[in-house]
């Protein structure tokens, strides 16, 4: 499954009865997963079924999901109460049997007092019932249209993650390659320092104790093994299943940490000028770690 980010957006539409409504889900970046419903009053079983949905798709960002939903004004349920209708009915049957009266019809019965009631869709629980459910399937709908958009953003940030796990790799061969000549490097320093200190040549002796001394402290071998290893690390967790956001995040802090010890080492100006652009290389990849799910 490739890499998923925490921002998109998802919407869906739908119709029952006389109702319509639209269901809107975004989300942004965010630590834990944070999910917020807003509906209208009297859907309140919504907000469950919004959570839920949520909870079984996503593991990390913060997930708004908003339903409008908007009765006709034409739309409305009327039923016929049959109970009064039959009395009107017992209390017209004597006047008929007598002749008194012809038989009823059937929009004059419609018309009496209480015969047709007009019923909200709240007075009928199976009613609100199948309305909640044709609703809970949109909200259903509008994030799986949200998981998509943040699929499409992993598919983007996949691309920059890799080419920047490049780029570092590129660094620490760079910084192997320069690694070499630290040791020499060191050693004419401080050969150099000593003249300067005692005013004559140091003894060959103590110029190569003393500096074997410092290039074993300057050695970063340890530094760019772990460094290589994090590379690794990274583009197995790019391809690997499910949530690798904080995975990478805790990649970056150790890639840093090693870049910073690479830099503290370094005796060479060109070591230090690769470190330097490692950090800022390591910087960019913490960024864009920051939008993986």
């Amino acid at each position: 499954m490739p890499l998923s980010g925490m921002t998109g957006f998802g919407r869906a539409e739908g119709s029952a009865a006389e109702w319509s409504w639209a269901v809107e889900a975004r989300s942004v970046n965010g630590r834990n997963l944070e999910i917020r419903f807003r509906g209208p009053p009297g859907f309140d079983q919504l907000d469950r079924a919004a959570r839920d949905g949520a909870q079984s798709r996503f593991a990390r960002g913060q997930v708004s999901v908003g339903l409008q939903a908007k009765k006709a004004e034409a739309g409305v349920q009327v039923r016929v109460n049959q109970e009064q209708l039959d009395r009107y009915l017992d209390l017209g049957a004597p006047l008929i049997a007598a002749g008194r009266a012809g038989p009823p019809s059937l929009d004059g019965l419609l018309a009496l007092r209480g015969v047709l009631e007009v019923v909200d869709i709240e007075d009928d629980p199976e009613a609100q019932a199948r309305l909640e459910a044709a609703m809970a399937l949109s909200v259903g709908a509008a994030l799986d249209a949200l998981a998509a958009s943040r699929r499409e953003e992993g598919l983007a940030l996949t691309a920059v993650l890799v080419a920047l796990v490049d780029r570092i790799e590129m660094l620490v061969g760079r910084a192997h390659a320069l690694a070499e000549g630290q040791p020499a490097a060191i050693k004419e320093r401080f050969e150099r320092r000593m003249a300067e200190l005692i005013g004559e040549a140091a003894p060959a002796d103590k110029i190569v104790t003393e500096a074997a001394a410092m290039a074993v402290k300057a050695d970063v071998r340890e530094e760019l093994d772990r460094l290589r290893a994090h590379v690794d690390a990274a583009r197995g967790h790019i391809v690997g299943e499910g949530p690798q956001g904080r995975r990478l995040d805790f990649l970056t802090q150790e890639f840093m940490r090693e870049a910073n010890t690479l830099c503290s080492k370094s005796a060479l100006s060109a070591m230090t000028t690769v470190g330097l652009d490692l950090k800022a290389t390591i910087e960019q990849f913490r960024e864009q770690v920051q939008n993986v799910e």
